[in-house]
């Protein structure tokens, strides 16, 4: 007889939600102990320590340089800190836990393929079932309904975009990664975009979310995490971060000043 114990794990780890149930344990708290990363002898990230543990949209905001988007690749564990540790609800973000979420660049990285391919193809990579009807539905969620056939590096910047969003969604992700996902775009891929982003938020996706954006951020944050230099300077509440912060880093910011 099977232990019953071990009947919702897989390698050790609970299941997804997608394998387990809505019950299924989530991977959170995140947790960065004294995270560092040097690169050609420069502090990139100088000891963040940091611990997420609540659901909805977690902002990381700061000037250019302040360490953002590396810092996401580093809970996402596209690149192993120089030093300190990671972890999502005590393990750390090997593969097995990377499978649990999903990231969307900046700029996008499509395949050479059409938009519905781009979608199936990372569907079958995860072993998931290629469900026709729920791909018509993420593609008209995002704006791009019709779209199915057309080569996915023919869109435009917006589009690919929102096809890059509609890619990650269709793996069900616990965790959401986005880096700046909103830069330089149309003004209607914007709003598609956030209203996508409060959709997965309301579905119980947890959301990481770059963005050099005040009003963005304003307008989605359910916490901040702010960094200047590579170092964390804040991380609180949105509504006591953005109506009183407590380092002149993060009030020269907001103020639209420049931070040095």
């Amino acid at each position: 007889m099977a232990d019953s114990s071990r009947a919702s794990l897989v390698d050790g780890y609970p299941k997804s939600r997608d394998e387990a149930g809505i019950g299924a344990p989530a991977l959170l708290p995140l947790v960065a102990s004294g995270v560092g990363f040097v690169a050609r002898d420069s502090i990139l990230l100088d000891h963040v320590s940091l611990t997420i543990d609540s659901p909805g949209v977690t902002v990381l905001m700061g000037p250019n340089g302040a360490g953002k988007s590396l810092l996401l690749r580093v809970l996402h564990g596209l690149i192993a800190p120089s030093a300190g540790s990671v972890s999502w609800a005590g393990r750390a973000p090997d593969d097995t836990v990377r499978r649990r979420q999903a990231m969307v660049f900046q700029r996008p990285v499509l395949l050479r393929r059409s938009v519905r391919a781009n979608l199936e193809f990372v569907l079958k990579q995860r072993g998931r079932v290629i469900d026709p009807g729920r791909i018509d539905a993420l593609l008209e969620r995002v704006g791009l309904a019709g779209y199915g056939s057309r080569p996915a590096r023919r869109l435009s910047g917006g589009e690919q975009q929102r096809l890059a969003l509609a890619r990650a969604l269709s793996l069900e992700p616990e965790v959401l990664f986005l880096d700046e996902p909103a830069a330089s775009l149309d003004p209607g891929s914007t709003v598609t975009i956030e209203e996508v982003v409060r959709e997965a938020r309301a579905a119980g996706t947890k959301v990481i979310f770059v963005t050099h954006d005040v009003g963005q951020a304003r307008r989605l944050a359910d916490d901040v995490v702010f960094l200047h230099r590579g170092r964390l300077r804040e991380q609180r509440e949105a509504a006591a971060f953005f109506d009183n912060p407590s380092s002149r880093e993060a009030a020269q910011y907001l103020a639209g000043d420049i931070v040095v």
